[in-house]
């Protein structure tokens, strides 16, 4: 079985690093701190022109919950729109209502907006009420994939409720486990939900090349760190899977 990376990026080196690795596919985002919001005009179309790997960007504009006003769907479509004039392969996207159920039209609307690009339903889905009725209704407006954690924190917690999803799905969709995998426990997800698709952001810090430190912030590292994602890590997550 072929089994598909995507790594979950930041910013334009963790893409460089991710795609250095060997992810199959990036979930491009901004501020992976708040869940990861949709990235900057400029990031999309410098990743898009130096990365041939599949591309998808989150389409989400804020951190927080799920539930969107009419002037953020508005931005939402836009963004999308933007994603389909740079070339990108996707798109992530989720909404909900205030019921947990998912909003199903503005969903589809979407998905429609984003044709002929693929589109993943993000992890709204693991706040949704009804997993299992929110699946069909994923199906039903076009999707590609889910990212899910099992309606838990990290997947591995979630990992019965994966392996029911992905039974239930018969390949009419693609779950994907994400949140939390990592190369110790990515096989035991693969061996248990069945699933051959596999989501980790692997993030990390790599300390600021910068010279000067102000005396001021010399402990703050929002001001000297900076997202780092190890090549290596992308690596042991493909030679994991190898041993499947």
């Amino acid at each position: 079985m072929k089994y598909i990376i995507e790594v979950a990026t930041s910013d334009f080196s963790t893409t460089a690093s991710a795609v250095e690795g060997g992810a199959d596919r990036i979930e491009l985002c901004g501020n992976l701190a708040e869940g990861g919001t949709t990235p900057s005009y400029g990031t999309i179309r410098q990743c898009r022109e130096a990365f041939s790997v599949l591309l998808y960007p989150i389409i989400r504009p804020r951190g927080g919950d799920f539930l969107y006003s009419a002037a953020e769907f508005e931005i939402m479509l836009q963004d999308v729109k933007i994603c389909q004039e740079l070339g990108c392969d996707g798109v992530v996207i989720g909404m909900l209502n205030p019921d947990g159920s998912i909003a199903t039209e503005d969903c589809k609307r979407l998905v429609d907006a984003a044709y002929p690009m693929g589109v993943t339903f993000h992890r709204a889905f693991d706040r949704c009420l009804d997993p299992f009725e929110a699946m069909e209704q994923i199906i039903a407006m076009g999707c590609e994939r889910i990212l899910t954690s099992g309606q838990r924190p990290a997947a591995p917690d979630g990992v019965d409720l994966i392996t029911k999803l992905n039974q239930t799905a018969d390949n009419r969709i693609i779950i994907m486990p994400g949140s939390g995998v990592r190369a110790e426990n990515i096989k035991m997800l693969a061996t248990k939900t069945g699933c051959h698709e596999f989501h980790s952001s692997l993030r990390g810090k790599l300390a600021s090349i910068m010279e000067y430190v102000h005396p001021g912030f010399a402990g703050s590292s929002e001001s000297y760190m900076n997202n780092w994602i190890n090549p290596e890590d992308v690596r042991m997550l493909r030679q994991a899977l190898q041993q499947v």
